[in-house]
């Protein structure tokens, strides 16, 4: 019974590992597509609105942060 609960633990923590390591591979798969989605916008000749409104906003909080300081 000793043996079996030490290979049970085994795999629990083998499998944990396995699944966090894929979630993060996953998550890091959307996170470079959102990226190249972002530089492509950023390299278009025509901007889309959407590009446009999130660069008003960085250059709002941009305008605030050097007026605070």
């Amino acid at each position: 019974m000793g043996e079996l609960s030490l290979y049970a633990v085994l795999g629990l923590c083998i499998g944990f590992l396995w699944g966090i390591g894929c979630s993060l591979a996953i998550l890091y798969s959307i996170y470079l597509g959102g990226y190249r989605k972002g530089v492509e916008d950023s390299l278009a000749t025509e901007k889309s609105q959407r590009f446009r409104d999130a660069l008003r906003k960085v250059e709002a909080r941009r305008k605030q942060a050097s007026a605070k300081k």
